[in-house]
């Protein structure tokens, strides 16, 4: 995810465009970064925007703005950028100050990804890992192998139960989830019961 707000800046046939990426854990503060890049640049032609607000491309919390320029040429060409980029809780606004020679659908396309591209190029990061929480419920001789397992994905116990059979809730990196399942089921024999508990990972720091 960014680090700190980021801005770039190019010239393309005399247009100018400014790229400002921030760091945006959510739509709604996705939608008020927007609106204080924009507020930052009340006299541009444009302000066209994209934002992926979850985990690295998931397209569960996205949006994307052609604010004004025509359909298609703008914002998803900003979205497609962001999605690709291996990021996420990210936003990105492009600011166009026009400069009086028309690009053509296909340049403008190409200009507002540019844009984006050249940003994320020098954007500082930080990772941030997301996690899913499950309940993992299994038979006693697997004690040992399922806890191994866990440490071995990096999982988190959250709340122990030892009853009838053994039932566990941890949360677990989101790129270990299927590692997790796999393994469950090698150490059970296939007896072993996993349910996710969230729709959405969480982010950990």
């Amino acid at each position: 995810m960014p680090a700190a707000v980021h801005r770039t800046e190019e010239v393309i046939r005399r247009s100018r465009f400014i790229t400002t990426l921030g760091h945006t854990p959510g739509p709604e503060l996705a939608r008020e970064f927007i609106d204080r890049v924009g507020a930052e640049f009340p006299d541009a032609t444009h302000n066209c925007w994209a934002f992926v607000a979850g985990p690295p491309g998931s397209t569960a919390h996205v949006g994307m703005s052609d604010d004004g320029e025509p359909q298609g040429t703008a914002g998803r060409p900003m979205l497609t950028t962001l999605l690709h980029s291996d990021l996420g809780e990210i936003a990105a606004v492009v600011t166009r100050y026009y400069g009086g020679v028309k690009l053509g659908k296909g340049g403008l396309g190409r200009a507002y990804a540019s844009g984006v591209h050249r940003a994320l190029d020098t954007l500082p990061t930080v990772e941030k890992v997301f996690r899913v929480k499950c309940c993992l419920d299994f038979d006693y001789p697997s004690v040992d192998g399922v806890f191994r397992l866990l440490d071995r994905v990096e999982a988190t116990r959250l709340e122990e139960e030892f009853g009838a059979r053994v039932r566990l809730r941890v949360a677990v990196p989101l790129d270990r989830l299927t590692e997790l399942e796999r393994g469950l089921a090698d150490e059970t024999g296939g007896a072993g019961d996993i349910t996710r508990e969230d729709p959405d990972p969480e982010p950990w720091s």
